[in-house]
C-alpha cells in the first residue's frame, strides 16, 4: 500500500461525509474496490463489519450481500472477526483454510467459483477513540493456499491498522446513530 492509495481512500470517504447520506450500494462497492486496490485483492475479498455493542454482535456492511444473512456474536469461539473485536488485536493468518474457523458466511455466493475459499486473511479492529466499533478483513481466496497468491506480511497488517480512523468515519456514516 502506498501513501497515495491510502490518501485516495481517505478522499473517497471524505466525499461521502460531504454527501451526508448513508452509503448506498454503489458507495459500498466503491469502498470495497478502494480497499481491494490498497492490498491487491478483489472487492469480494474485502469485509467491513460494524459492531452493535448492545447486542454484542458484528454485522457485515461489506459485502452488502452478507448484511442480510445474519450476525456474528462476539462470544463466537471460531469467528476470527469476533476474536479481533474482543481482543482488540490485529491478526494475519496465511493458512486460514486449514485453521478452525466459522465458515457459514463463506457459503454465500458472491459471484466467485464456490470452490475458491478464503485461504489467507488479515483482520483488524476499527477503533472509535479507544473502543472497537467494527472490524475490517482483507482476504485472498483460491482453491489452494498457493492459488490464492502471496502471503500477507506484517507490513500489510500494519498498513491495514493505519486505516482505522478512516474506517471509523465510514462506519459512522453507515450507522449515524452509533
Amino acid at each position: 500500500m502506498t501513501e497515495q492509495t491510502a490518501a485516495d481512500f481517505a478522499i473517497l470517504v471524505d466525499g461521502m461525509v460531504r454527501n451526508a447520506a448513508v452509503p448506498d450500494s454503489e458507495a459500498l462497492e466503491k469502498i470495497a474496490n478502494a480497499l481491494g486496490r490498497l492490498f491487491g485483492v478483489d472487492s469480494d475479498e474485502v469485509a467491513v463489519l460494524s459492531l452493535n455493542a448492545k447486542a454484542k454482535t458484528l454485522k457485515f456492511v461489506i459485502p452488502e450481500k452478507l448484511s442480510t444473512i445474519g450476525t456474528i456474536p462476539l462470544s463466537s469461539a471460531t469467528a476470527l472477526a469476533a476474536r479481533t473485536a474482543r481482543e482488540r488485536r490485529p491478526e494475519l493468518v496465511n493458512n486460514f483454510s486449514s485453521s478452525r474457523h466459522a465458515s457459514v458466511f463463506e457459503g454465500v455466493p458472491l459471484g466467485r467459483d464456490p470452490r475458491e475459499t478464503i485461504q489467507k486473511i488479515m483482520s483488524a479492529p476499527v477503533l472509535r477513540q479507544t473502543r472497537v466499533c467494527g472490524v475490517v478483513q482483507i482476504s485472498r481466496k483460491g482453491r489452494t493456499t498457493s492459488d490464492a497468491g502471496a502471503d500477507f506480511t506484517q507490513k500489510d497488517l500494519h498498513a491495514l491498522t493505519l486505516l482505522s480512523p478512516t474506517l471509523d468515519i465510514f462506519l459512522n456514516l453507515c450507522r449515524p446513530d452509533a
